[in-house]
């Protein structure tokens, strides 16, 4: 079994699973276990042993930091928020659209899966590109 690396961090591509842990430490670190899994396991139906193996294997992929806390550890993201989701992002569009990211609109426009709102900041974005 080979290691799907990211190419940007260099590091192992992260779960479904490692992203909730993930998300839950963006929002507010350093936290415990215990504090992540109050934030995610009653949601998912996890148990204290699911985050622990979830973080050791964060820890192992090189996402998070460790800072031994008395008895426990603290956990922080090294790993930040927007370049794992830039590089999701751009994974998806190639895998999905070749590449090109019009096609990806178009599907989402004709699925009806844009808002007025995604519209609006959809054209911000693209005036701003444009200057």
């Amino acid at each position: 079994m080979t290691a799907n690396k990211d190419k940007e961090t260099g590091s192992e591509r992260i779960s479904e699973a490692e992203y909730a842990v993930m998300e839950a430490l963006w929002q507010r670190s350093p936290q415990t276990a215990a504090e992540v899994c109050d934030t995610v396991c009653e949601e998912r139906g996890w148990s204290m042993p699911t985050v622990k193996t979830l973080l050791s294997r964060l820890v192992a992929k090189g996402a998070l930091a460790t800072e031994p806390d008395g008895r426990r550890f603290l956990y922080t993201p090294l790993l930040e928020r927007h370049t794992y989701v830039g590089g999701e992002s751009k994974r998806l569009v190639q895998r999905l659209f070749g590449g090109r990211a019009a096609p990806l609109f178009a599907q989402l426009a004709e699925n009806e899966a844009l808002t007025e709102e995604d519209i609006a900041e959809i054209e911000r974005l693209l005036r701003e590109m444009k200057k």
